[in-house]
């Protein structure tokens, strides 16, 4: 599959948009199940995950497979990923949807971040959630989980095409996380999602705006007058929009 480089344009306007924003932009387009559902961000910094998804595949667990022994393997899957992750991307883990047992804890997340990864998303769970949270990197689970993914999990693929969440997510697909929760954008659209998701923006901010002054939301959201229109396009020159 082509891999499209994120232009650093397209990040800029992603890291200032909203998930939900960018759901509306793709609805348009057709997709509708591209929300990673069930996950939340381990700590609220009001700034955008924004990057190209890096993918970790974990399959059921086979016991004679999986045993602590495992994790002295240089290529263990989980390590290598880790290792592996480029700067700037997003670690994107499918891990069944099941919280049972941990995708990863706080060192190799930790080594995740000094690396430079963008950050890291599972649809199971993180054990040392608490200090993942403290991170200076965004991050995203279902629920803390303290058992060793071994438990249930194996780790059995690096960068290939995942479930996760429900979402599909590509090797190089964009990930955008907000404070609410996280959207994969095919790589092939991110540039036209981005920029009509700026545009989005400004003028869902001028009718919040009125709104909050006491206006009524018919022929206003979505703009059926051509009066809103008109105070949009002023709205929009006075404030540098």
């Amino acid at each position: 599959m082509t891999q499209h480089p994120l232009n650093p344009e397209t990040k800029a306007k992603l890291e200032q948009v909203s998930v939900a924003t960018l759901c509306t932009a793709l609805y348009k387009r057709g997709l509708r199940n591209q929300v990673i559902q069930d996950v939340h961000p381990l700590s609220q910094n009001g700034r955008n995950m924004v990057g190209p998804a890096f993918t970790l595949r974990y399959m059921p667990a086979r016991e004679d497979r999986n045993t602590l022994a495992e994790f002295r393997n240089p290529k263990h899957p989980q390590r290598h990923a880790v290792e592996t992750c480029p700067p700037g991307a997003v670690l994107v883990m499918d891990s069944r949807k099941n919280a049972t047992a941990a995708s990863a804890g706080d060192i190799l997340i930790t080594r995740l971040m000094v690396r430079g990864a963008a950050g890291v998303v599972t649809d199971g769970g993180f054990r040392d959630a608490m200090r993942i949270a403290e991170l200076d990197m965004p991050a995203y689970h279902h629920r803390p989980s303290s058992p060793t993914n071994l438990t249930i999990n194996e780790a059995i693929d690096i960068n290939v095409p995942i479930g996760c969440g429900d979402a599909p997510v590509f090797p190089g697909d964009i990930v955008v996380g907000d404070d609410d929760s996280v959207i994969i954008i095919p790589a092939h659209m991110a540039d036209e999602v981005a920029a009509e998701a700026v545009e989005m923006t400004a003028y869902e901010d001028f009718v919040v705006e009125q709104v909050k002054a006491g206006a009524t939301i018919i022929g206003l959201y979505p703009p059926t007058q051509d009066e809103n229109l008109e105070k949009f396009a002023k709205w929009r020159k006075e404030n540098g929009r």
